[in-house]
């Protein structure tokens, strides 16, 4: 094999471009980051099906995309299992009508709607003599991430299912009023209630 032939060892695992987008579309490369305890477990990349490829190590959810990670949390209910390429569409639809709405990168809408999701206590039971007894804790930063994408994805099946919203405009709706930190978004309130009962456990 001649020298000009052979590979780049600098270049991206893959083949893929530095400046590659995530759908052919959005920019991934300048998305801010608002809390600083969550921002090593929300990765954004251009890849948006990863085919379980990390399925098996612990932890190494958080090396996934947070884009693949919210399709993921979306086939978490029962009509919905295992359509992975249905609910990737549902989520580039959305992004789209993000954009038209907001004119902003709907990937920064979902990074910041995370983020506002994520609450930052929670109560565990503690047991004194038989007695079980409500004690607030702080939420580690990747339960807070995890936790957030449930919150979405709850949302989007309570405002989609049997109802004449369709799901992209049910993902469009929670997206964009949790990124505003809209209190009537379901995720928003989710948080907002848990906060509250750790908040009088203290």
């Amino acid at each position: 094999m001649a020298a000009e032939d052979q590979p780049d060892p600098d270049a991206p695992a893959g083949g893929a471009d530095v400046g590659a987008k995530l759908f052919g579309t959005w920019e991934i490369d300048e998305i801010e980051y608002a809390d600083p305890s969550t921002e090593r477990y929300i990765s954004v990349t251009p890849v948006a099906h990863t085919a379980g490829r990390h399925a098996s190590k612990q932890f190494q959810k958080s090396q996934i995309s947070i884009v693949e990670r919210f399709i993921n949390r979306l086939m978490q209910s029962e009509e919905n299992t295992g359509k992975k390429q249905q609910n990737l569409n549902f989520v580039r639809e959305a992004f789209d009508l993000i954009h038209e709405r907001t004119e902003e990168n709907p990937v920064q809408v979902l990074v910041t709607a995370v983020e506002n999701a994520a609450p930052r206590e929670e109560t565990v039971r503690l047991k004194y003599g038989g007695i079980s007894v409500p004690k607030a804790v702080d939420v580690a930063p990747q339960r807070r991430v995890d936790q957030a994408l449930k919150f979405l994805a709850e949302g989007v099946h309570n405002d989609s299912f049997k109802t004449s919203t369709s799901v992209p405009e049910a993902i469009t709706r929670q997206l964009t009023g949790a990124a505003d930190y809209d209190v009537q978004t379901y995720a928003i309130s989710q948080k907002e209630e848990k906060e509250r009962v750790a908040a009088a456990a203290r």
